[in-house]
């Protein structure tokens, strides 16, 4: 829970750096998870927000919750992922900051991602895990007006092994997210 906390408020100081720029945005969105050990998609769903600055940089939180990430509950038990990252965020806006627009980006961060898994008819064991962990990818917000659009997202996150980063040993934890929400700035 301190490691959440910590990260939480490293977040929301990127965050409060590019907000004095008056381009902040907020992104409830739902998506899928794929690629690893994972068979099939497994859905996610989350929220962002964030600021960009007068123009291309910026910082944005994201806050992800996959339920049933490694299996359905009947055979894994009650399984969960959350993720919390802190994210520099570099688009450029085409059309402008204002009424309708496009803006392409990219987002690299770090963060914590969290494990839960608790019983299950196949294996009775509950255990969680926090590590620290990193994310990076692309999108794209496209705005109708000054204040609503669309935002579409595929990004990588991986944890790094154990608790620390200083080594910079990846973890096993890893998986791709493709998302889509609606947007508010």
């Amino acid at each position: 829970m301190r490691l959440m906390t910590i990260s939480a408020a490293l977040a929301l100081t990127l965050m409060s750096a590019s907000y004095a720029a008056a381009d902040p945005y907020v992104s409830p969105w739902a998506g899928v998870n794929f690629g690893s050990d994972i068979d099939k998609g497994r859905g996610a769903f989350g929220v962002r927000a964030g600021a960009m600055g007068a123009g291309a940089i910026g910082g944005e939180v994201n806050l992800g919750f996959s339920p049933s990430f490694f299996g359905t509950e009947n055979d894994f038990g009650n399984n969960t992922v959350l993720d919390l990252m802190a994210n520099v965020i570099v688009g450029i806006p085409i059309g402008g900051q204002h009424g309708p627009g496009f803006r392409p980006f990219a987002i690299a961060g770090l963060g914590l991602i969290r494990t839960q898994i608790d019983g299950g008819d196949i294996f009775n064991v509950s255990a969680s895990n926090t590590d620290f962990a990193w994310n990076a990818g692309v999108g794209a917000m496209g705005y109708f007006n000054d204040h609503v659009g669309i935002r579409g997202d595929l990004t990588y996150l991986r944890n790094f092994n154990g608790d620390t980063i200083d080594t910079l040993d990846l973890g096993s934890l890893h998986y791709w997210r493709a998302s889509l929400g609606v947007v508010f700035r």
